[in-house]
C-alpha cells in the first residue's frame, strides 16, 4: 500500500493530471472527515457537517497541489494543517462570533471561574443561569457559541505561529537536543496539568483527545447532556492553559 501511494505521488508530480489528483483526494478523504468531526464537536449544529467537509476538501486539494515530498515531512501531517485551516477560514468568513459574543463569552468564563474559586467545583447549568440571571436554555446556547469563539481563538494562535510551525514540520529530519529537551519538559508540564484537573475533566480530556470520541459520544458514556460535556471540556482546557502559561500551544499540536 505504501509503495502504491508513492507511485501515485510520483506520477502526479510528473504530469499533475486531474485523474491522479482525484485518486489522491479519495485516498486522503478520511483526513477531511476527521478534521471536520473535531471542529464540529466545538461548534455543534451552527454549521452543517457537510459544509465543513466541503471546506476541508478545498484544504486537501490545496495540500495536494502544494505538497513537496522532498521536504521530509509526511503528507498527512502537512495536509492536516491545510485542511483544518481551510475549515476555520470559512467559519471565520461567516462571522459567527461578533464582538458582543466575545464579550459574553468572557462574562461566562469569569462567572465559572468565580464560582470554582468560591466553591471548589464547577457550576451546574442551573447555577450558572442563576448567577448570570438568564435561563438554562440561554446558558446552553452561550456555552455552545463560546466554543466557537474558543475555536477561532486557537486558530489565531496557530496563525501567529504559522511560520514557526511550518519550519518545524518542513525543517530538519530530527529535533535538536535542545528541542527534544523542551518537548520532554512540555509533555511533563502537560501531564502534571492533567493530573490537577477534576476527575470529570480528566475523563472528558481522555475520551476526547486520546480516545478521539465526539462530545455526543462522551455525553452518552458519562450520562450527562452534551452541553454539560462541552462545559466540562471548556473548563478543562481553560485550566490547562492557565497551568501551562506561555507554553499553552502544546495543547493544540
Amino acid at each position: 500500500m505504501h509503495s502504491d501511494k508513492n507511485a501515485v505521488w510520483s506520477e502526479y508530480n510528473k504530469n499533475r493530471s486531474p485523474e491522479i489528483r482525484e485518486k489522491l483526494i479519495l485516498e486522503y478523504a478520511y483526513l477531511v472527515k476527521y478534521a471536520a468531526s473535531r471542529v464540529s464537536a466545538h461548534i455543534g449544529t451552527y454549521v452543517e457537517f457537510e459544509d465543513l467537509i466541503s471546506y476541508g476538501i478545498f484544504g486537501l486539494i490545496d495540500a495536494i497541489d502544494k505538497f513537496d515530498a522532498d521536504k521530509n515531512v509526511k503528507f498527512e501531517t502537512y495536509a492536516a494543517l491545510r485542511i483544518r485551516g481551510a475549515i476555520i477560514d470559512n467559519i471565520r468568513k461567516m462571522d459567527w462570533v461578533p464582538r458582543s459574543m466575545r464579550n459574553r463569552s468572557k462574562v461566562l468564563e469569569q462567572s465559572i471561574s468565580d464560582f470554582e474559586m468560591k466553591n471548589g467545583r464547577s457550576p451546574t447549568e442551573d447555577e450558572l443561569a442563576q448567577n448570570l440571571k438568564i435561563s438554562v436554555e440561554e446558558v446552553r446556547e452561550l456555552i455552545k457559541k463560546s466554543n466557537i469563539s474558543s475555536l477561532l481563538s486557537l486558530d489565531d494562535y496557530l496563525e501567529q505561529n504559522h511560520e514557526k510551525v511550518n519550519e518545524g514540520l518542513i525543517g530538519s529530519k530530527i529535533d535538536t537536543p535542545e528541542q527534544q529537551l523542551e518537548n520532554k519538559e512540555l509533555k511533563k508540564m502537560l501531564a502534571e496539568g492533567i493530573k490537577s484537573l477534576s476527575e470529570k475533566q480528566r475523563q472528558v480530556i481522555t475520551l476526547y483527545y486520546y480516545e478521539e470520541l465526539t462530545l455526543k459520544e462522551i455525553s452518552k458514556i458519562l450520562g450527562v447532556s452534551e452541553s454539560r460535556v462541552s462545559q466540562i471540556h471548556s473548563n478543562a482546557v481553560r485550566n490547562l492553559k492557565m497551568k501551562l502559561g506561555k507554553n499553552d500551544g502544546v495543547l493544540f499540536f
